[in-house]
Order: structure tokens, then sequence, then C-alpha cells
């Protein structure tokens, strides 16, 4: 985690940066700090350290904050699938871990967020085999220029439709074929 920090320290950072305290910011904050310790991980200042996660959901914030993830470095990636599971890779060992939250009987608000922050890790998740590959590292593209309302757009979200290149917003998709 770069310096040393106390777990009451770096959970202050999180709630700082989130805006308020959850459960699900507490989910996030668990899950990081037992995928960290399950490969051997510090703090990520590049991309030594990856995270796929598979919601959008305030754990992802806390995901950001202990290991260093972030969509802008492009070792924080996102597969929408509702779920609270997190997977993340050791690019320096090769090691991958996918962390599910286990089912919960049904608490209280207070009850639950006590509950996520005292219980042993191996207690409130699964740890599963990765279901994705390694992330390939994150690339850097030239812009292109859309045809159509001349913004820059990176070169990997351009199409070509009526012999110009034309950005996502301004294609018309082909899906009379479904």
């Amino acid at each position: 985690m770069g310096t040393i920090q106390t777990r009451e320290a770096l959970w202050e950072k999180c709630v700082d940066f989130h805006g308020h305290t959850c459960s699900g910011l507490m989910i996030g904050f668990r899950a990081a700090l037992y995928g960290m310790e399950l490969l051997g991980l510090d703090y990520s200042q590049d991309e030594e350290a990856a995270c796929i996660t598979e919601n959008d959901a305030c754990g992802v914030d806390a995901i950001q904050v202990v290991t260093g993830c972030s969509a802008g470095k492009g070792n924080l990636l996102f597969k929408m699938r509702g779920k609270q599971a997190f997977t993340f890779y050791n690019r320096k060992t090769g090691k991958a871990v996918r962390l599910l939250l286990k089912e919960m009987d049904p608490m209280e608000k207070e009850e639950r967020f006590q509950y996520l922050k005292t219980q042993p890790a191996e207690e409130l998740f699964e740890v599963k085999e990765p279901t994705q590959a390694f992330p390939e590292r994150a690339r850097s593209f030239r812009s292109v220029e859309c045809a159509c309302c001349h913004e820059m757009t990176s070169e990997n979200m351009i199409r070509l439709q009526d012999g110009k290149t034309v950005c996502l917003e301004c294609f018309s998709p082909y899906s009379r074929f479904l």
C-alpha cells in the first residue's frame, strides 16, 4: 500500500473518497484487502496489479483507494454482471483470484455493516478461480477526427461507414441480423 497505513486510516481515505460510510464501501474495502493479502500485492503505482469488477457499486471506490487500480490507469476494468465479485491480478507473479461475496442472512443496515466489518475475510468471500484471463496492459491509441461530428476520437473507437471514419456516436450499426 505504498506507505504503511493503519487499517482505520485507510478506511477513512475510502470514506473521504466515496463521500459516506456504507456497507457497499465496506464490501469493496474488505475484498481489496483480502485480494491483496492472497496475492502478496502492494498498492499499484502503475499496472503491477489489476482488478476486474463485476459491478459498478460503492465498493469499487474502495477498490481504487486500497489497491491503486483505476480506470484511468487502465488496470480497473468493468465486466458488468451485477455480482459482488472482484478478480484481482498480480502481474509480477502471474497469479489471480476471484472473490465472490457470500450470501448473507437478512440484517438491519447497521448490523450488516458491523458484520462486514468484523467477520474474517474467508467468512465473507468465496475464493474462486478467475473467469477472465489476465487483462492486457493499457495501450495508447492515436486520435482520429470523426468525419461527421469532427470530434477527435481514440482510433480503437472509430468505425468505417460509407468509406468515412466515424465515432461510435455517429455510427449507424447495421442490425438487420440478430
